[in-house]
């Protein structure tokens, strides 16, 4: 049996991605141990002054990375990756796993590195494995067992139901009123055409106004609204598990990756003036692959149809699986 390292911070969308990979891996040749990281503010410092170091650990955290040291690490993140190649500096033998863009600090010391294609500051190495979009933490098994828990409190609902899941503004990109504006009018659209229901949910870099915009066009149909800063229970796992087909906003990689577990119609709006062009790369790498559609192309047609699911996850875990 091999021993593998999940070295994890307080990121979630990284948290994610890391526990989605450990869901698929082989625990019959390896077993996982996580590695929960506190970190100073010398993890801010730029990875090629952090080196080989713990540099940036709290001193607890620094109690966690003491040999004997595992067969495979996996670093889940930039601020975990000088923390692998210390591991790797004190038992040479270990293979080093990287998620993620970490610039051209220590690429060599890692055995494979998986970076999303669409970021398009491509390095080319024998090491660096390019992904259509992120790993994820979905499965079929978390699916259906959000149905079972969630499918009652949105029995009341009209079908077909429409999961619409909402980002918002992305560094030095705002979301602006006249987009929230145009997704309030591409789904009421939706709504008009094929009829049911809609279940609802923004974040926190929605914003206020732009979420108002939003309502203001959804509020009159039948829907299950989920706001950012309710008190509820996150009904985010219920609304991928009990809607029929879903509309999500491409500014975030996870969302959208995430969404393809269902394989359910999937629909994406990108607005105008909003996304960068590494989003646009993700966005149109969906589409061509037949993960998602352009729900303002899309709309016309009444009929739905399953996507394709994008299990990155899977694909990572296995690779490491047969390390």
């Amino acid at each position: 049996m091999k021993n593998i390292w999940i070295l994890l911070d307080n990121r979630i969308g990284s948290r994610h991605q890391a526990e989605g990979i450990a869901n698929y891996l082989d625990t019959n040749k390896i077993i996982i141990t996580y590695k929960e990281l506190e970190y100073t503010k010398s993890a801010g410092l730029p990875n090629f002054i952090r080196g080989k170091t713990l540099l940036g650990l709290t001193e607890k955290s620094k109690l966690e990375i003491v040999a004997p040291y595992p067969e495979i690490v996996l670093s889940s993140t930039r601020r975990t990756a000088p923390i692998a190649r210390y591991i790797k500096k004190q038992n040479p033998s270990t293979k080093l796993i990287q998620l993620g863009h970490i610039g051209r600090t220590g690429i060599k010391e890692f055995d494979l590195i998986f970076t999303p294609e669409h970021d398009k500051n491509k390095l080319h190495a024998p090491n660096i494995h390019y992904t259509i979009g992120c790993p994820h933490f979905i499965t079929k098994e978390k699916l259906e067992i959000a149905y079972h828990e969630w499918f009652e409190k949105f029995s009341y609902l009209p079908r077909p139901i429409t999961a619409v899941i909402i980002g918002g503004a992305i560094k030095g990109h705002p979301f602006s009123i006249e987009n929230a504006e145009k997704l309030g009018k591409t789904v009421a659209h939706l709504k008009e055409t094929e009829g049911g229901s809609l279940l609802i949910t923004t974040s926190r870099r929605t914003g206020i106004e732009a979420e108002k915009k939003i309502m203001s066009y959804l509020e009159k149909y039948p829907h299950y609204a989920y706001l950012w800063g309710s008190k509820d229970t996150n009904p985010y796992l219920g609304f991928l598990a009990c809607a029929d087909n879903l509309v999500v906003t491409g500014d975030s990689v996870s969302m959208c990756s995430e969404a393809t577990a269902t394989e359910k119609d999937l629909r994406i709006f990108t607005g105008k003036n909003w996304l960068t062009p590494k989003h646009l790369r993700f966005v149109q790498s969906l589409y061509d692959n037949g993960y998602a559609t352009n729900i303002e192309e899309s709309i016309s047609s009444t009929q739905t149809s399953k996507s394709a699911s994008l299990n990155t996850a899977k694909e990572i875990a296995e690779i490491i699986s047969n390390l």
